[in-house]
């Protein structure tokens, strides 16, 4: 049984499988995934866990290189917009438009689902290098 790091099998799996430029999304518990997207499903209520806490643990375990999130986080739910900028100075961020977000899920190697209810809080994440 591994000590440290992400335990979630899945995600896991994933995170080791990832390359440069490769792309996943966190989830709402709100936002449509198709069939064949693959779709780890961490939800277990409204609430829980919540998208930061999901984000948190991904990003010590991920070279994230870059976050996109929909240019309507910025009116719909700017206290989530202002923590992801403050909590992650370092990392570009790229706004696009909620429906060229979700038109983008077919390029995710995997959407990861939480339990948040609140509005756009979706984010891309793509990976970096780590040298």
């Amino acid at each position: 049984m591994k000590k440290f790091g992400m335990l979630n099998r899945d995600i896991s799996s994933l995170l080791s499988r990832l390359g440069h430029t490769d792309k996943i999304l966190i989830a709402d518990c709100g936002l449509p995934v198709p069939d064949e997207t693959l779709c780890i499903d961490l939800s277990l209520r409204l609430g829980i866990p919540s998208f930061e806490t999901v984000l948190n643990v991904i990003a010590e375990d991920m070279q994230i290189e870059k976050m996109i999130l929909a240019n309507e986080i910025k009116t719909e739910n700017s206290v989530l917009d202002k923590k992801l900028l403050e909590g992650y100075p370092t990392i570009p961020v790229e706004y696009i438009m909620h429906e060229e977000l979700k038109k983008r899920i077919e390029e995710m190697k995997a959407v990861i689902r939480t339990g948040e209810a609140t509005p756009y809080a979706n984010v891309i994440v793509q990976s970096g290098v780590i040298f």
